[in-house]
């Protein structure tokens, strides 16, 4: 489609360890489109943040194409253009290990504005304390460690590194769940904010769907490596398909008996989750589904169009040719 700023298409990333290889993400294909929040959701090895590492360039991928604004960027990842560092940049769960200590705040924000030459006129130090003030940071922060730091304080400093250079996709890597809950409203309210007045695209990867029914436009949802489900996110809430959406879904904590009557029939788990060493044949779900057929155990299921907005990898769905 015209509008969609990322695309990938059937990547890869696998992992070689003494116990064997890691297929951390088997073939997942995605698009996000511009100015949009996507919501990346999964347990934890799920892979998401791993696909998030691969886009970003941290990793490289075994196979499988990425295009960025049509452009090809999965090949030559050693060498990323610094146009490319400059339009994709990541925010990471732990606010604490992505700041150099050794830095003050003004350095760190600094040097990525220095870099892409993001400031006109030669007011670099306004430019600065522009940023600062967009994370609602007091200006005396500027020559403050991240040591003396909140957490929450810390994400914010992460934030206005990464929107310093004028990205257009941002990738947000479970940015909230390191911090106190009593933080993390004002973190998503910043996000929200600076997304409307720069028209950034996120790409946003958690575990928690509650977050992602309140700011997410389109929804995927990762298992062992593959995507099971996406789908707009009204939609996913209202009508999960895949027995494993429906399964967390069912799980989600609520305090009234009218919430409880929105959620799917309670699904309880059976099974482990399988290692990503030695993943099953067939549908990797299959252990751990109670609505599991003879194919299941038998066949990887394909992704299949429900409506132009819903798509599903599921046995129980027959694909249309």
């Amino acid at each position: 489609m015209k509008d969609e700023i990322l695309t990938i298409k059937n990547v890869k990333k696998f992992f070689t360890t003494p116990q064997g290889v890691v297929r951390a993400v088997d073939g997942v294909s995605l698009s996000v489109k511009k100015g949009e929040t996507f919501g990346l959701i999964g347990e934890s090895g799920s892979g998401k943040s791993t696909l998030a590492y691969v886009v970003a360039g941290i990793y490289i991928p075994t196979q499988g194409s990425i295009y960025f604004n049509k452009q090809d960027i999965g090949k030559g990842y050693r060498k990323r253009s610094k146009y490319l560092k400059k339009e994709i940049r990541i925010i990471f769960q732990d606010p604490g290990s992505s700041l150099n200590p050794r830095r003050n705040i003004k350095q760190i924000i600094e040097l990525p504005v220095k870099v892409h030459n993001t400031f006109k006129n030669n007011h670099k130090n306004q430019r600065v304390e522009e940023l600062l003030e967009m994370v609602e940071l007091p200006i005396n922060y500027l020559y403050k460690y991240p040591q003396e730091l909140g957490g929450g304080e810390k994400q914010m400093v992460a934030i206005a590194r990464a929107i310093a250079t004028e990205p257009s996709l941002v990738i947000l890597d479970e940015p909230t769940s390191a911090l106190d809950v009593s933080i993390q409203a004002k973190i998503i309210k910043i996000l929200m904010d600076l997304q409307r007045r720069n028209n950034l695209t996120y790409l946003f990867i958690t575990h928690d769907l509650s977050l992602m029914r309140n700011i997410a436009s389109r929804v995927a949802i990762m298992y062992l490596g593959k995507v099971c489900e996406v789908a707009n996110t009204s939609e996913f809430f209202k009508k999960p398909l895949h027995p494993y959406t429906q399964m967390l879904l069912s799980s989600i904590p609520v305090l009234t008996k009218e919430e409880e009557l929105l959620k799917p029939q309670k699904i309880v788990p059976v099974g482990e989750i399988p290692s990503p060493v030695n993943v099953p044949p067939g549908c990797s779900f299959h252990f751990r589904c109670s609505k599991k057929m003879d194919i299941c155990s038998q066949k990887d299921p394909e992704m299949v169009e429900i409506s132009k907005t819903h798509i599903v990898r599921c046995h129980l769905y027959k694909k249309i040719d």
